[in-house]
Order: C-alpha cells, then sequence, then structure tokens
C-alpha cells in the first residue's frame, strides 16, 4: 500500500501537520524523509525494513553512506544525501548545544555529539574536543587513525592544537569498531600520558569518552581520570 492509499488521517505527512511529529513512530517520520518505496515494496514498508536493518533510528544515524548505500532502495544518491544532510544536521545542533552551555554540564549531550562523529567510523579514530574557560565548545578535531596505543598518539601534536585553540580543558574521545566500550589498558594509559603532557601548558583533561554504536563511556564518570 502506498501512502496516498491510506486515509488522510493515517499519512505521515497530514498526521504530522494536524498532530505534530510526536504523533509519528520512527518508521513513517523515515517514510517522509524516503517519500517513495520499490517496486512492490511501499516506503512505509521500507522505512521499517530501514530501521530493522540498523537497530532502529540511533542505529541508523550512526550509519555511513557505505552502508545505506547497501539497502535496497538507497542505492541511488539523492534519499542516501538526504538522510546524510539529517545526520548532519543533528550533529551542527549538538555542536551548537555545547557551544552555549558549559560542556561538562551536559555529559549526555557530549556521547551524543561524539556518538553521531565517530561511532559509526570502521576504524579507530581518535579526537579532541577543545573547549574554553567556561568549558564551552572550541573546536572538535580528528588528529589520530588506526589501531590505538601509546605510540600512536602524541601528546606534543594534541598540545600544539590545544595552544591553537587556546584552549582551557579537553576532552578525549575515541571510538571502539569492534563495539563494546569498556576501556582498554592502553586507552588508560593515553589518557595518563595526555593528563601529564597537557597538565605542563595549564590545560586540563576532564574526560575520556569511548564511543561504539548505539553506546559511550566517560572514563570520568567512572573514576579513570
Amino acid at each position: 500500500m502506498s501512502l496516498k492509499d491510506l486515509p488522510a488521517d493515517a499519512r505521515p505527512r497530514e498526521k504530522l501537520l494536524a498532530r505534530g511529529p510526536g504523533a509519528l513512530s520512527d518508521a513513517e517520520l523515515l517514510a517522509l524523509l524516503l517519500r517513495t518505496g520499490t517496486a512492490g515494496r511501499g516506503v512505509l514498508q521500507m522505512a521499517q525494513e530501514v530501521l530493522q536493518t540498523f537497530g532502529g533510528i540511533a542505529g541508523l544515524l550512526h550509519a555511513g553512506a557505505d552502508d545505506l548505500k547497501r539497502v535496497k532502495g538507497l542505492g541511488g544518491s539523492a534519499k542516501r544525501a538526504e538522510l546524510m544532510a539529517v545526520l548532519e544536521l543533528a550533529r551542527r545542533a549538538l555542536a551548537e548545544q555545547l557551544k552555549e552551555r558549559a560542556a561538562f554540564d551536559s555529559a549526555a549531550a557530549v556521547k551524543d555529539y561524539l556518538q553521531l562523529h565517530l561511532a559509526a567510523r570502521p576504524h579507530e579514530v581518535f579526537a579532541v574536543l577543545f573547549l574554553d574557560a567556561q568549558h564551552k565548545l572550541i573546536a572538535l578535531e580528528e588528529l589520530f587513525r588506526g589501531t590505538l596505543t601509546q605510540t600512536s598518539v602524541y601528546p606534543r601534536e594534541v598540545a600544539l592544537r590545544a595552544l591553537h585553540h587556546h584552549a582551557a580543558a579537553v576532552i578525549l574521545a575515541h571510538n571502539h569498531p569492534s563495539g563494546g566500550v569498556q576501556p582498554s589498558r592502553a586507552d588508560e594509559a593515553i589518557t595518563q600520558n595526555l593528563k601529564s603532557a597537557l597538565a605542563l601548558i595549564d590545560v586540563r583533561v576532564l574526560d575520556h569518552v569511548i564511543v561504539a554504536p548505539g553506546q559511550a563511556l566517560s572514563m570520568a564518570e567512572k573514576g579513570l581520570i
């Protein structure tokens, strides 16, 4: 069944305008973005299948362009581009929140922001949130890629970028592509090395956040900073 065959009050667009976006299911909201289905598969069915493929909205937001391309009906560039645009808007909205208030006072927003940026990466990425004296976001930079060890994360580079941004504090972050967010001994060692190095230039390490699809861990909350 296509959207036009549904009763008027059950069509996602009409329901949204009449009752607000909160009245729509995840599949209905996604169907509005997709607009059309494929041969023999209506757009609502397609939306439900996409959500099942990625484990819901959170998983979809962490999907990359190549992941979306493998889904039947998303091989074309238009639909994928629109979904990636929504993802980028979510990132920018979270970044604006962090710029308007102290990042350390909004741990949930920090985790969400970092998940959107890093969780879907197929390789390990080490990033740093540079913060001002009020702990508001100045910039997020990805500084290192590949398997993270004490020898692959250079404190000197992090210190130079902190000085460049005139940062007063930082939040460290990296992803675990294989899933799971428990810190390894290498993660703890990297954190302590950077904490010691940055202390020499009066830059505090507030946290080290580890992200994976659908989850994030704050080392500060675990008493590991």
